[in-house]
């Protein structure tokens, strides 16, 4: 949630970085958020105002009648009970105001950092480098979706019928690959300086907002009403939310937190070779890799998060590239994104498998997540989030990759978690 305090201070910068990620009405929006700003102060002004005078008169009050002039009391008492009328009215407006702005800055994204290019769509993003050798296949190579029919590891059909489309079964080598890249994952990320956590994967309406998916993504989550709680798009949600109310000493900065969760998002898109098979799915495994830290080091931490993840595709063989994301294909909480993006080679596409973000203050502020600096004053902390990674475009990747007409051999590093060294 974008501060009050920039939002006065730094009005033409606040809309210019609105507009650069495409937000519809941003002048308006923010014109009308300062209006409720300034109305708020002034009732609240004259609230305290009254406030006070109603205070005096109370203390006056006391002393009147040990003096004995019990008529100017009473005249007073009929002053007071005329101000708590007005301070109660008033009360309310104020909190009808407060309530108006807080839901207008919550429909407004983070503003994007200066590195952000222009664009609206994902063809402008920006392609920061590119590592490793495209694969050449055979030819009579399949496409993920059918060599995981051939081999009899994921099963679409079952899913279908246990759940619906976008839930799949995995089985045999299926499911055991599933394990052995959520524990390479996560070793890697323990390695790397993360503690390990296990979330919860329904999180109340509080968790929500404190990370932005609410009120933005309300509809693209699975939500169960009876109890109000939602399913999890991303590990980010809770293991962010660990650190909801409160102040981090800063001998403990920075936080680092790592987690795998099954995800669940409501719309798994349409119809397509894009959305084909594990391209994009209804349910799916994901490691969250999650720092907390000081503001002057947040990109120094973004950086180490982007090298901890491009290691993890360079262990698994993986030819990728890094995208610096354009103002209109970040997400509604990022200041700056990188993306990381696979190669399908039966597909002849990239895929995406990670996104590192720095939200900068943004989560921080929904999140009252903060430490005291050197003078003691409270200070807003800043949140990163990677995903270190998403399982379903890695398994694709791997799959199409590696196939030879005998099999499908498993990259080097993840044998010792397979127990085999080649599917089929």
């Amino acid at each position: 949630m974008l501060q009050l305090t920039v939002l006065r201070e730094q009005t033409a910068q606040v809309i210019e970085g609105l507009n650069k990620k495409n937000y519809k009405n941003a002048a308006e929006e923010v014109n009308t958020l300062l209006e409720l700003d300034q109305q708020r102060r002034q009732v609240q002004s004259k609230h305290d105002e009254l406030q006070s005078r109603a205070n005096s008169i109370s203390k006056e009050i006391g002393v009147l009648m040990k003096n004995g002039e019990r008529e100017k009391a009473e005249a007073y008492k009929s002053e007071t009970s005329e101000l708590k009328q007005k301070t109660k009215s008033l009360a309310e407006q104020l909190s009808s105001l407060e309530e108006q702005m807080q839901q207008a800055l919550y429909k407004l994204p983070n503003l994007p950092h200066e590195s952000v290019p222009e664009g609206r769509t994902a063809e402008d993003n920006e392609v920061v480098l590119q590592h490793g050798e495209i694969p050449e296949l055979f030819e009579g190579a399949l496409p993920h979706w059918e060599l995981i029919q051939k081999y009899d590891i994921i099963d679409f059909e079952l899913g279908n019928k246990i759940s619906g489309a976008g839930f799949p079964v995995y089985k045999r080598q299926g499911a055991r690959l599933q394990r052995a890249l959520i524990n390479f994952f996560l070793d890697e990320a323990i390695k790397a300086g993360y503690m390990e956590v296990q979330p919860p994967i329904l999180v109340n309406e509080a968790s929500g907002y404190g990370t932005g998916q609410l009120p933005d993504k309300d509809g693209q989550m699975y939500h169960a009403t009876a109890d109000n709680l939602y399913l999890i798009p991303t590990a980010e949600v809770p293991i962010t939310n660990i650190y909801r109310d409160v102040i981090l000493p800063t001998d403990q900065l920075p936080v680092k937190n790592t987690g795998h969760t099954p995800c669940f998002r409501r719309e798994a898109g349409s119809w397509g070779a894009d959305v084909r098979g594990l391209n994009r799915l209804h349910q799916f495994d994901k490691v969250e890799i999650v720092q907390v830290t000081l503001p002057e080091k947040s990109y120094e931490a973004l950086e180490e998060m982007s090298q901890h993840i491009q290691g993890l595709l360079q262990k698994l063989e993986l030819p990728y590239r890094v995208l610096r994301l354009c103002g209109g294909d970040m997400s509604f909480t990022a200041a700056l994104t990188f993306d990381m993006e696979v190669y399908s080679a039966a597909q002849g596409r990239w895929l995406e498998v990670s996104s590192a973000s720095n939200f900068e203050t943004y989560q921080a502020n929904r999140l009252k997540l903060r430490y005291k600096n050197e003078s003691g004053k409270t200070q807003l902390l800043h949140t990163l989030n990677g995903s270190a990674l998403a399982l379903p475009r890695i398994v694709a990747a791997l799959l199409e990759n590696n196939q030879t007409p005998d099999g499908i051999n498993m990259p080097k590093v993840l044998h010792p978690y397979l127990g085999f060294e080649k599917i089929g």
